[in-house]
């Protein structure tokens, strides 16, 4: 008999998984990619896009994790990472290691990324007060 293999083949239409608005922040909206059920829950990969203008941002926090990284499709993002402001553009990949506190403060309208993080079931913790001052949102275009 065979073992059962540690990954599994997925093949995940956008049509069958449509963005969602329970994810982690109530701003954003997010499409689950499938990759949690193929590694059976070792890693999660997920599509997340700006839903509302930022307002308050993410707040400082971390993740408990073994692997993180956000690599941006569509639009800007300003992050703090412990002190240092971060602008992350269509194409940038970060790698954000395990326990880094940081602050997503402020978006693009069409900011969009994936996110990749191992084991798919990580954590987040809130820090009451990070390492500096959060400089304040861009306002976004009037509609």
């Amino acid at each position: 008999m065979l073992d059962k293999p540690a990954t599994s083949f997925s093949h995940v239409k956008s049509a069958d998984r449509p963005w969602r608005t329970d994810g982690l922040r109530d701003f954003f909206l997010y499409r689950d990619l499938g990759i949690a059920d193929a590694t059976h829950g070792k890693v999660i990969a997920h599509l997340v896009k700006a839903n509302l203008p930022p307002e308050k941002g993410t707040g400082w926090h971390y993740h408990v994790s073994d692997f993180q990284i956000v690599l941006m499709t569509k639009g800007w993002a300003r992050f703090m990472y412990e002190g240092k402001e971060t602008l992350v553009q269509a194409g940038d990949c970060v790698h954000q290691r395990p326990g880094i506190v940081h602050y997503l403060f402020d978006y693009s309208p069409d900011m969009e990324y994936l996110e990749i993080v191992g084991p798919a079931d990580f954590g987040t913790v809130d820090v009451e007060e990070g390492p500096c001052a959060i400089p304040p949102p861009t306002p976004w275009p009037a509609s």
